[in-house]
């Protein structure tokens, strides 16, 4: 299925180069940003970002579980992954300037 018409990317393409990066890492946080480099595209229009990140979830969801992932292990990627939204939501407010608040 074509997933990408400014690119002709299908989902197969889209799904192996997650396989391959998550075969590189298998705890990595996967972005479109991060699929389309891998290819060597880059998002044009970016409408097919909504369904490129519904396959990156669906495609690690099926790999943890042919991988047969432990709680555990889950449990430290989603600890992580707060971190790391705390910390860039932190860089955001302090570039926030009080001239460009609404209130």
């Amino acid at each position: 299925m074509l997933v990408c018409s400014c690119n002709y990317i299908t989902d197969q393409e889209i799904r192996q180069v997650i396989t391959d990066l998550l075969d590189q890492d298998c705890w990595q946080l996967i972005v479109p940003a991060k699929v389309y480099h891998a290819m060597e595209k880059r998002g044009r229009c970016c409408g097919c970002f909504p369904n490129v990140v519904d396959i990156i979830i669906q495609t690690t969801e099926e790999y943890h579980a042919r991988r047969h992932s432990t709680e555990d292990e889950i449990f430290d990627f989603m600890s992580r992954l707060k971190q790391f939204h705390e910390e860039n939501r932190r860089a955001d407010i302090e570039r926030r300037q009080k001239s460009h608040r609404a209130a």
